[in-house]
Protein backbone atom coordinates (compact mmCIF):
# COMPACT_ATOMS: atom_id res chain seq x y z
CA UNK A 1 0.00 0.00 0.00
CA UNK A 2 1.23 3.37 -0.61
CA UNK A 3 2.03 6.23 1.94
CA UNK A 4 -0.09 8.92 -0.02
CA UNK A 5 0.84 11.06 -3.25
CA UNK A 6 3.47 13.67 -3.55
CA UNK A 7 2.46 16.45 -6.06
CA UNK A 8 4.75 18.18 -8.25
CA UNK A 9 3.98 22.13 -7.98
CA UNK A 10 5.16 25.04 -9.73
CA UNK A 11 5.64 27.20 -6.52
CA UNK A 12 6.37 25.37 -3.68
CA UNK A 13 8.30 21.99 -5.24
CA UNK A 14 6.83 18.87 -4.03
CA UNK A 15 3.51 18.64 -1.71
CA UNK A 16 3.03 15.33 0.17
CA UNK A 17 -0.89 14.36 0.75
CA UNK A 18 -0.72 11.12 3.33
CA UNK A 19 -3.07 8.42 3.35
CA UNK A 20 -6.10 8.71 5.33
CA UNK A 21 -8.68 11.86 5.55
CA UNK A 22 -6.31 14.07 3.52
CA UNK A 23 -6.02 12.16 1.11
CA UNK A 24 -9.72 11.12 1.11
CA UNK A 25 -10.57 15.18 0.59
CA UNK A 26 -8.24 15.75 -1.96
CA UNK A 27 -9.86 12.85 -3.71
CA UNK A 28 -13.07 14.04 -3.12
CA UNK A 29 -15.81 14.87 -6.38
CA UNK A 30 -15.83 18.05 -4.92
CA UNK A 31 -12.41 19.17 -4.08
CA UNK A 32 -11.26 17.55 -8.13
CA UNK A 33 -14.35 20.22 -9.00
CA UNK A 34 -11.83 23.36 -8.25
CA UNK A 35 -9.69 22.02 -11.16
CA UNK A 36 -12.22 23.20 -13.43
CA UNK A 37 -12.46 26.45 -11.62
CA UNK A 38 -9.80 29.43 -12.13
CA UNK A 39 -8.02 30.68 -9.36
CA UNK A 40 -8.30 34.43 -10.27
CA UNK A 41 -11.06 34.64 -12.39
CA UNK A 42 -10.88 36.68 -15.07
CA UNK A 43 -7.70 38.18 -14.43
CA UNK A 44 -6.44 36.17 -17.06
CA UNK A 45 -8.16 38.47 -19.86
CA UNK A 46 -5.37 40.89 -18.43
CA UNK A 47 -2.49 38.45 -17.60
CA UNK A 48 -2.57 35.42 -19.93
CA UNK A 49 -0.25 33.39 -17.64
CA UNK A 50 -2.89 33.50 -14.78
CA UNK A 51 -4.49 29.86 -15.71
CA UNK A 52 -3.49 28.42 -11.95
CA UNK A 53 -6.80 26.70 -10.32
CA UNK A 54 -8.61 26.68 -6.91
CA UNK A 55 -7.81 23.01 -6.52
CA UNK A 56 -3.49 24.38 -7.06
CA UNK A 57 -4.36 27.25 -4.50
CA UNK A 58 -6.01 24.71 -1.98
CA UNK A 59 -2.57 22.48 -2.29
CA UNK A 60 -0.17 25.22 -2.02
CA UNK A 61 -2.30 27.04 1.42
CA UNK A 62 -2.15 23.07 3.01
CA UNK A 63 2.02 22.62 1.98
CA UNK A 64 1.76 26.32 4.14
CA UNK A 65 -0.02 24.84 7.28
CA UNK A 66 1.93 21.75 7.13
CA UNK A 67 5.00 24.30 7.26
CA UNK A 68 3.57 26.71 9.87
CA UNK A 69 2.98 23.50 11.98
CA UNK A 70 6.46 22.43 11.82
CA UNK A 71 7.76 25.71 13.18
CA UNK A 72 5.45 26.57 15.41
CA UNK A 73 6.24 23.65 16.91
CA UNK A 74 9.83 24.16 17.15
CA UNK A 75 9.04 26.95 19.07
CA UNK A 76 7.77 25.03 21.65
CA UNK A 77 3.99 25.61 21.05
CA UNK A 78 2.35 22.13 21.66
CA UNK A 79 -0.08 21.24 18.49
CA UNK A 80 -1.65 18.24 19.26
CA UNK A 81 -1.48 15.29 15.77
CA UNK A 82 -5.42 15.45 15.86
CA UNK A 83 -5.20 18.96 16.05
CA UNK A 84 -2.75 19.47 13.26
CA UNK A 85 -4.33 17.06 10.81
CA UNK A 86 -7.85 19.34 11.67
CA UNK A 87 -6.24 22.44 10.73
CA UNK A 88 -4.49 20.70 7.47
CA UNK A 89 -8.31 19.17 6.48
CA UNK A 90 -9.96 22.63 6.80
CA UNK A 91 -7.10 24.63 4.89
CA UNK A 92 -7.48 22.25 2.09
CA UNK A 93 -11.32 22.71 2.22
CA UNK A 94 -11.60 26.25 2.75
CA UNK A 95 -12.12 27.32 -0.88
CA UNK A 96 -14.59 23.87 -1.58
CA UNK A 97 -17.99 26.58 -2.08
CA UNK A 98 -16.36 29.08 -4.46
CA UNK A 99 -17.97 28.99 -7.98
CA UNK A 100 -16.82 29.54 -11.50
CA UNK A 101 -15.13 33.01 -11.82
CA UNK A 102 -14.59 34.11 -8.53
CA UNK A 103 -17.38 36.04 -6.81
CA UNK A 104 -19.33 36.59 -10.16
CA UNK A 105 -22.23 33.83 -9.34
CA UNK A 106 -22.68 34.98 -5.79
CA UNK A 107 -24.59 38.59 -7.26
CA UNK A 108 -26.16 37.15 -9.94
CA UNK A 109 -27.68 33.90 -10.21
CA UNK A 110 -27.36 33.47 -6.17
CA UNK A 111 -28.75 35.38 -3.83
CA UNK A 112 -27.89 36.08 -0.68
CA UNK A 113 -25.83 33.17 -0.32
CA UNK A 114 -21.60 33.80 -0.18
CA UNK A 115 -19.36 31.61 -1.02
CA UNK A 116 -18.01 31.14 3.00
CA UNK A 117 -21.73 29.77 3.51
CA UNK A 118 -21.87 27.51 0.66
CA UNK A 119 -18.33 26.36 1.67
CA UNK A 120 -19.31 25.71 5.44
CA UNK A 121 -22.59 23.66 3.88
CA UNK A 122 -20.01 21.40 1.80
CA UNK A 123 -17.74 20.66 4.25
CA UNK A 124 -20.76 19.55 6.64
CA UNK A 125 -21.89 17.79 3.91
CA UNK A 126 -18.71 15.76 3.17
CA UNK A 127 -17.94 15.40 6.87
CA UNK A 128 -21.46 13.29 6.90
CA UNK A 129 -20.05 11.33 3.99
CA UNK A 130 -16.96 10.50 6.20
CA UNK A 131 -18.82 9.17 9.38
CA UNK A 132 -18.05 12.81 11.66
CA UNK A 133 -14.20 12.35 10.73
CA UNK A 134 -14.08 16.57 9.74
CA UNK A 135 -15.83 17.41 13.74
CA UNK A 136 -12.98 18.72 14.70
CA UNK A 137 -11.71 20.62 11.73
CA UNK A 138 -15.33 22.35 10.93
CA UNK A 139 -14.97 23.70 15.16
CA UNK A 140 -11.64 25.25 14.57
CA UNK A 141 -12.79 26.22 11.03
CA UNK A 142 -15.44 27.81 12.52
CA UNK A 143 -13.61 29.41 15.57
CA UNK A 144 -15.63 27.54 18.27
CA UNK A 145 -12.37 25.24 19.35
CA UNK A 146 -10.45 26.84 21.99
CA UNK A 147 -7.16 27.43 20.37
CA UNK A 148 -7.72 30.49 18.66
CA UNK A 149 -4.08 30.14 17.10
CA UNK A 150 -5.19 27.50 15.02
CA UNK A 151 -8.43 29.71 13.66
CA UNK A 152 -6.19 32.40 13.10
CA UNK A 153 -3.67 30.11 10.44
CA UNK A 154 -6.71 29.42 8.61
CA UNK A 155 -8.56 33.28 8.49
CA UNK A 156 -6.71 36.40 9.27
CA UNK A 157 -4.71 38.93 8.29
CA UNK A 158 -1.91 36.31 8.10
CA UNK A 159 -3.20 33.46 7.72
CA UNK A 160 -2.09 30.37 4.86
CA UNK A 161 -4.65 30.98 2.28
CA UNK A 162 -3.73 34.74 2.02
CA UNK A 163 0.15 33.16 1.95
CA UNK A 164 -0.39 31.26 -0.98
CA UNK A 165 -2.61 33.43 -3.17
CA UNK A 166 -0.32 36.34 -3.07
CA UNK A 167 2.55 34.25 -3.47
CA UNK A 168 0.81 32.00 -6.33
CA UNK A 169 -0.99 34.81 -7.75
CA UNK A 170 2.33 37.06 -8.21
CA UNK A 171 4.59 33.65 -10.14
CA UNK A 172 1.56 33.18 -12.74
CA UNK A 173 0.31 36.67 -13.58
CA UNK A 174 4.02 37.20 -13.85
CA UNK A 175 3.93 40.54 -11.03
CA UNK A 176 7.09 40.09 -10.15
CA UNK A 177 6.60 42.54 -7.42
CA UNK A 178 3.17 40.87 -5.57
CA UNK A 179 5.80 37.95 -4.48
CA UNK A 180 6.15 37.60 -0.79
CA UNK A 181 8.43 35.77 1.41
CA UNK A 182 5.96 33.09 2.63
CA UNK A 183 8.51 30.75 3.71
CA UNK A 184 10.23 33.58 6.12
CA UNK A 185 6.78 34.40 7.57
CA UNK A 186 5.72 31.11 8.53
CA UNK A 187 9.45 31.04 10.16
CA UNK A 188 8.93 34.03 12.02
CA UNK A 189 5.53 33.27 13.48
CA UNK A 190 4.99 32.75 16.59
CA UNK A 191 1.91 32.58 19.76
CA UNK A 192 1.65 34.69 22.70
CA UNK A 193 -1.75 34.11 24.71
CA UNK A 194 -3.46 32.09 22.59
CA UNK A 195 -2.45 34.49 19.41
CA UNK A 196 -0.42 34.67 16.29
CA UNK A 197 1.95 37.09 16.45
CA UNK A 198 5.54 38.16 14.49
CA UNK A 199 9.04 37.80 15.90
CA UNK A 200 10.35 41.22 15.47
CA UNK A 201 13.04 39.99 12.90
CA UNK A 202 10.38 38.89 10.48
CA UNK A 203 9.32 43.11 10.22
CA UNK A 204 10.62 43.41 7.12
CA UNK A 205 8.86 40.76 5.29
CA UNK A 206 5.61 42.25 7.14
CA UNK A 207 6.16 45.16 5.98
CA UNK A 208 6.61 44.04 2.20
CA UNK A 209 3.58 41.61 2.58
CA UNK A 210 1.67 44.40 3.30
CA UNK A 211 2.71 46.37 0.29
CA UNK A 212 3.03 43.81 -1.82
CA UNK A 213 -0.99 42.55 -0.89
CA UNK A 214 -2.14 46.32 -2.31
CA UNK A 215 0.04 46.59 -5.53
CA UNK A 216 -1.73 43.03 -6.24
CA UNK A 217 -5.27 44.33 -5.20
CA UNK A 218 -4.95 47.63 -7.44
CA UNK A 219 -2.68 45.80 -10.50
CA UNK A 220 -4.30 42.30 -10.88
CA UNK A 221 -7.55 42.01 -9.17
CA UNK A 222 -8.78 44.98 -9.42
CA UNK A 223 -7.17 45.57 -12.74
CA UNK A 224 -9.88 48.01 -14.43
CA UNK A 225 -9.86 46.10 -16.71
CA UNK A 226 -10.53 42.33 -15.28
CA UNK A 227 -13.42 44.61 -13.36
CA UNK A 228 -15.41 45.71 -16.45
CA UNK A 229 -15.03 41.85 -17.93
CA UNK A 230 -16.70 40.79 -14.58
CA UNK A 231 -19.40 43.26 -14.90
CA UNK A 232 -19.66 42.29 -18.48
CA UNK A 233 -20.17 39.21 -17.22
CA UNK A 234 -23.03 39.85 -14.57
CA UNK A 235 -24.64 41.66 -16.90
CA UNK A 236 -24.51 39.04 -19.65
CA UNK A 237 -25.71 35.98 -16.93
CA UNK A 238 -28.76 38.63 -15.70
CA UNK A 239 -29.60 38.82 -19.31
CA UNK A 240 -29.96 35.23 -19.45
CA UNK A 241 -31.98 34.71 -16.44
CA UNK A 242 -34.27 37.47 -17.61
CA UNK A 243 -35.13 35.85 -20.62
CA UNK A 244 -35.37 32.35 -19.46
CA UNK A 245 -37.82 33.47 -16.76
CA UNK A 246 -40.01 35.43 -19.07
CA UNK A 247 -40.29 31.57 -20.86
CA UNK A 248 -37.71 31.97 -23.46
CA UNK A 249 -35.53 28.86 -24.12
CA UNK A 250 -31.41 29.36 -24.26
CA UNK A 251 -28.84 26.31 -24.58
CA UNK A 252 -27.35 25.77 -21.47
CA UNK A 253 -25.91 23.28 -18.97
CA UNK A 254 -28.37 21.31 -16.85
CA UNK A 255 -26.77 22.64 -13.26
CA UNK A 256 -26.42 26.16 -14.90
CA UNK A 257 -30.05 25.95 -16.30
CA UNK A 258 -31.53 25.25 -12.92
CA UNK A 259 -29.81 28.56 -11.82
CA UNK A 260 -31.21 30.44 -14.84
CA UNK A 261 -34.55 29.65 -14.65
CA UNK A 262 -35.55 30.45 -11.33
CA UNK A 263 -34.80 33.14 -8.74
CA UNK A 264 -32.35 31.35 -5.99
CA UNK A 265 -32.22 33.33 -3.14
CA UNK A 266 -30.79 32.50 0.44
CA UNK A 267 -33.97 30.95 1.77
CA UNK A 268 -34.78 28.57 -1.59
CA UNK A 269 -31.21 27.25 -1.51
CA UNK A 270 -31.61 26.13 2.35
CA UNK A 271 -34.81 24.63 1.57
CA UNK A 272 -33.88 22.52 -1.43
CA UNK A 273 -31.30 20.41 -1.06
CA UNK A 274 -30.93 20.12 -5.13
CA UNK A 275 -29.31 23.66 -4.71
CA UNK A 276 -26.44 22.56 -3.38
CA UNK A 277 -25.97 19.64 -5.73
CA UNK A 278 -26.43 21.42 -9.29
CA UNK A 279 -24.27 24.24 -7.81
CA UNK A 280 -21.08 21.40 -6.66
CA UNK A 281 -21.74 20.77 -10.28
CA UNK A 282 -21.20 23.97 -11.71
CA UNK A 283 -17.79 25.19 -12.93
CA UNK A 284 -16.00 27.58 -15.54
CA UNK A 285 -16.95 25.31 -18.37
CA UNK A 286 -20.57 25.76 -17.97
CA UNK A 287 -20.38 29.11 -18.00
CA UNK A 288 -18.09 29.44 -21.24
CA UNK A 289 -19.64 26.76 -23.05
CA UNK A 290 -22.87 28.31 -22.45
CA UNK A 291 -21.43 31.67 -23.64
CA UNK A 292 -20.07 30.69 -26.78
CA UNK A 293 -23.54 29.50 -27.61
CA UNK A 294 -25.32 32.67 -26.70
CA UNK A 295 -23.05 33.99 -29.32
CA UNK A 296 -25.40 32.78 -31.77
CA UNK A 297 -28.38 34.06 -29.89
CA UNK A 298 -31.55 35.77 -31.81
CA UNK A 299 -31.94 38.60 -28.61
CA UNK A 300 -29.38 41.38 -29.71
CA UNK A 301 -28.49 42.28 -26.31
CA UNK A 302 -27.50 38.38 -25.47
CA UNK A 303 -25.51 38.04 -28.78
CA UNK A 304 -23.59 40.92 -27.93
CA UNK A 305 -22.10 40.84 -24.53
CA UNK A 306 -21.84 37.02 -25.16
CA UNK A 307 -19.44 38.38 -28.71
CA UNK A 308 -17.92 40.56 -26.56
CA UNK A 309 -16.86 37.96 -23.68
CA UNK A 310 -15.51 35.51 -26.05
CA UNK A 311 -13.65 37.95 -28.59
CA UNK A 312 -12.39 39.80 -25.39
CA UNK A 313 -13.74 42.94 -25.91
CA UNK A 314 -14.09 44.44 -22.52
CA UNK A 315 -16.76 47.19 -21.40
CA UNK A 316 -14.92 50.80 -21.70
CA UNK A 317 -13.88 52.17 -18.39
CA UNK A 318 -14.01 55.87 -16.91
CA UNK A 319 -12.63 55.89 -13.31
CA UNK A 320 -13.81 58.87 -11.28
CA UNK A 321 -13.04 59.72 -7.61
CA UNK A 322 -16.72 61.11 -6.76
CA UNK A 323 -20.12 59.43 -7.42
CA UNK A 324 -21.08 59.54 -10.92
CA UNK A 325 -23.89 61.84 -11.61
CA UNK A 326 -27.23 61.24 -13.52
CA UNK A 327 -27.07 63.38 -16.35
CA UNK A 328 -23.74 61.15 -17.51
CA UNK A 329 -26.03 58.51 -17.55
CA UNK A 330 -28.53 59.75 -19.17
CA UNK A 331 -26.25 60.49 -21.76
CA UNK A 332 -24.56 57.30 -21.74
CA UNK A 333 -27.68 55.76 -22.09
CA UNK A 334 -28.91 57.93 -24.93
CA UNK A 335 -25.50 57.05 -27.05
CA UNK A 336 -25.85 53.42 -26.64
CA UNK A 337 -29.06 53.31 -27.68
CA UNK A 338 -28.60 55.09 -30.28
CA UNK A 339 -25.29 53.29 -31.23
CA UNK A 340 -26.78 49.78 -31.13
CA UNK A 341 -30.26 50.38 -31.60
CA UNK A 342 -30.82 48.34 -28.43
CA UNK A 343 -34.60 49.63 -26.58
CA UNK A 344 -34.52 52.02 -23.25
CA UNK A 345 -35.70 49.15 -21.24
CA UNK A 346 -32.74 46.91 -22.35
CA UNK A 347 -30.03 49.73 -22.37
CA UNK A 348 -29.11 49.14 -18.85
CA UNK A 349 -27.56 45.82 -19.48
CA UNK A 350 -24.72 47.72 -21.66
CA UNK A 351 -23.31 49.33 -19.00
CA UNK A 352 -22.41 49.04 -15.21
CA UNK A 353 -22.21 51.68 -12.43
CA UNK A 354 -19.97 49.97 -9.71
CA UNK A 355 -18.03 51.51 -6.00
CA UNK A 356 -14.85 49.96 -5.30
CA UNK A 357 -13.12 50.40 -1.96
CA UNK A 358 -10.07 48.63 -0.50
CA UNK A 359 -8.32 49.13 2.78
CA UNK A 360 -5.19 46.83 2.87
CA UNK A 361 -4.65 46.92 6.47
CA UNK A 362 -7.40 47.77 9.16
CA UNK A 363 -5.92 48.62 12.72
CA UNK A 364 -9.73 48.05 14.18
CA UNK A 365 -10.09 44.84 12.81
CA UNK A 366 -7.51 41.90 13.01
CA UNK A 367 -3.78 43.41 14.17
CA UNK A 368 -0.61 41.61 12.90
CA UNK A 369 1.26 41.72 16.19
CA UNK A 370 5.06 42.20 16.54
CA UNK A 371 6.65 40.37 19.46
CA UNK A 372 10.13 41.76 20.74
CA UNK A 373 13.10 39.74 22.60
CA UNK A 374 12.39 41.60 25.66
CA UNK A 375 8.38 40.36 25.35
CA UNK A 376 6.91 43.68 24.59
CA UNK A 377 4.57 43.75 21.86
CA UNK A 378 3.47 46.52 19.45
CA UNK A 379 1.16 46.38 16.63
CA UNK A 380 2.56 46.58 13.15
CA UNK A 381 1.12 50.12 12.74
CA UNK A 382 3.87 51.22 15.87
CA UNK A 383 6.27 49.01 15.23
CA UNK A 384 7.08 49.82 11.36
CA UNK A 385 9.63 52.67 10.16
CA UNK A 386 8.31 52.81 6.71
CA UNK A 387 4.91 51.93 6.63
CA UNK A 388 2.46 54.68 7.04
CA UNK A 389 -0.14 53.36 8.23
CA UNK A 390 -3.01 55.78 8.22
CA UNK A 391 -2.22 55.45 4.42
CA UNK A 392 -2.21 51.44 4.96
CA UNK A 393 -5.57 51.47 6.50
CA UNK A 394 -7.03 54.23 4.50
CA UNK A 395 -10.07 53.21 2.93
CA UNK A 396 -9.64 53.91 -0.99
CA UNK A 397 -12.66 54.58 -3.24
CA UNK A 398 -12.90 54.59 -6.59
CA UNK A 399 -16.17 54.78 -8.84
CA UNK A 400 -16.44 52.55 -11.90
CA UNK A 401 -18.22 53.45 -15.06
CA UNK A 402 -17.98 50.77 -17.52
CA UNK A 403 -19.97 50.36 -20.95
CA UNK A 404 -20.04 48.74 -24.22
CA UNK A 405 -17.70 49.65 -26.72
CA UNK A 406 -18.69 51.19 -29.99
Amino acid sequence: MSDGKIINDPVFGFIKIPNGILLDIVDHPLMQRLRQIKQVGLASIVYPGAQHTRFQHSLGAYYLMSEAIVSLTQKGIFIFDSEAEAIKAAILLHDIGHGPFSHVLEHTLIEGVSHEAISLMMMEQINEEMGGSLNLALRIFKNEYPKQFLHQLISSQLDMDRLDYLRRDSFFTGVTEGNIGSARIIKMLNVVDDHLVVDSKGIYSIENYLTSRRLMYWQVYLHKTTVATEKMLVNLLLRAKHLMLSGQSLFSTPSLNYFLSRHVDAAYFLSHPESLEHYGKLDDTDIHCSIKEWTKSDDPVLSLLARNVINRRPFKVEIYDSPIDEERLHELEDYLMKETGVSKEDVGYLYNVSTISKDMYDVNDDHITILYKDGTMKDIAMASEILNVSLLSKKIRKYYLCYHRV
